[in-house]
């Protein structure tokens, strides 16, 4: 199937597909890497000029955008806050909240 043939909201409807695609891999590279970055960062002792870490309202945010699966995948891959209640429950709590959001997009045929 060509990319420009079709109506133009077919080929409007194809390229916000593509965008959202590609909104989706980066945001997931990018929660990948926060994740596995704030693990490492855990073990700089706290009274080190070194020391900081990821926030975990920065870490909640890049999950809303569109990180949550990849997220909650790398937290229990490398064992990073399976302890906090704030991220095992906050996260799955996160990816219901956008497949009910994608289901009520398709169900109204927005997109």
């Amino acid at each position: 199937m060509d990319l420009f043939s079709g109506s133009l909201s077919d080929i409007v409807l194809r390229f916000c597909y593509i965008i959202l695609g590609i909104h989706l891999v980066i945001i997931s590279i990018l929660a990948i890497w926060q994740t596995i970055r704030d693990k490492a960062l855990s073990n700089v002792p706290k009274d080190s000029p070194n020391y900081w870490r990821i926030p975990e309202a920065q870490l909640l945010l890049i999950s809303a955008l569109g990180g949550s699966v990849a997220m909650l995948a790398t937290m229990r891959v490398i064992r990073h806050k399976t302890q906090h209640p704030k991220f095992m429950i906050g996260i799955p709590v996160i990816i219901i909240v956008q497949l009910v959001i994608a289901s009520f997009i398709v169900w109204l045929r927005v997109f």
